[in-house]
């Protein structure tokens, strides 16, 4: 990363460091962010590209670093290089569903639960022929869940089967979990299939509640930011600006998150600027 960023980072991992010895993570998301309009002056199909690394559990972040040449790959090997997430559970999208990644999740003693498709062909292919195989023997364990609203059902079903014997090497793989979907709203309905490579064998509702638990990132960070933080509207664009803008976001947020006040984090944000008693406040909940 570059210099004029390096210490907003430091900054943000330091915070994490500090809990993490505390012992209070579990599941652990990755993911990656645009800063749409921090685009350079005729580079407009190149904003920066900001990859977050989030404790699910807490809803706190645990680093974010810029990805130069929008290599989300490469910027996310290195945010995890600089934590401890022994007894974590790392989860991304398929685009982190290769080697290098699963290694990296392992060497910092975390396990992984990473989306495959068929962008890892091999794998995918082994995997889906496994469950075929295991559907047709109808010995296969699943735990099914469903939920309705805003005019919406849903139902899911998850199941675990061990690595399979003709599966590519992939480091440390263990397990392999499967989530079908059947979806209806209004009178639409639809149905998916979701594969998931595991370092360590789930339970059925355990691996169910851990994917779904990735997708706060976007919920509760990315989502967080654009409407509290109008991160998407910031015209910020010279030099280093929206990348330390954005580390320092993500900071601020992570502070109003702790304190213990039951207000949002918006109304929080404007009880601070009235109040210069609680502005003063906030900052003994920087760990």
């Amino acid at each position: 990363m570059d210099d004029e960023v390096l210490a907003g980072e430091t900054a943000l991992v330091g915070v994490v460091e500090a809990r993490v010895g505390k012992g209070g993570l579990d599941a652990v998301a990755v993911d990656g962010k645009r800063l749409r309009r921090g685009y350079e002056r005729g580079r407009a199909f190149m904003p920066p590209l900001m990859v977050s690394v989030w404790d699910a559990e807490t809803r706190l972040s645990l680093a974010t670093r810029h990805a130069p040449g929008s290599d989300e790959v490469a910027a996310t090997l290195a945010a995890l290089k600089a934590l401890v997430l022994k007894g974590c559970i790392v989860t991304a999208d398929a685009l982190h569903c290769h080697p290098r990644m699963a290694a990296e999740v392992r060497a910092t003693g975390a396990h992984y639960a990473l989306k495959l498709k068929g962008n890892h062909a091999p794998l995918f292919t082994s995997v889906q022929a496994a469950f075929a195989k295991a559907d047709a023997e109808g010995k296969l364990d699943f735990y099914e869940e469903s939920d309705s609203g805003h005019d919406r059902r849903e139902r899911r079903r998850a199941s675990v089967i061990a690595r399979p014997a003709d599966a590519p090497v992939f480091p440390d793989l263990s397990a392999v979990g499967r989530i079908e979907v059947e979806r209806q709203a209004n009178d639409k309905f639809a149905k998916s299939v979701h594969y998931v490579v595991l370092s360590k064998r789930l339970t059925p509702k355990r691996m169910l509640e851990v994917t779904r638990m990735h997708w706060s990132v976007e919920n509760q960070l990315h989502r967080t930011l654009d409407v509290v933080f109008y991160e998407d509207d910031a015209r910020t664009r010279k030099n280093f600006a929206p990348q330390n803008l954005a580390v320092l976001r993500r900071i601020a947020l992570d502070i109003l998150r702790s304190h213990p006040d039951n207000r949002s984090v918006g109304r929080k944000m404007k009880f601070a600027a009235w109040n210069k008693s609680f502005f003063f406040e906030l900052f003994t909940h920087l760990q």
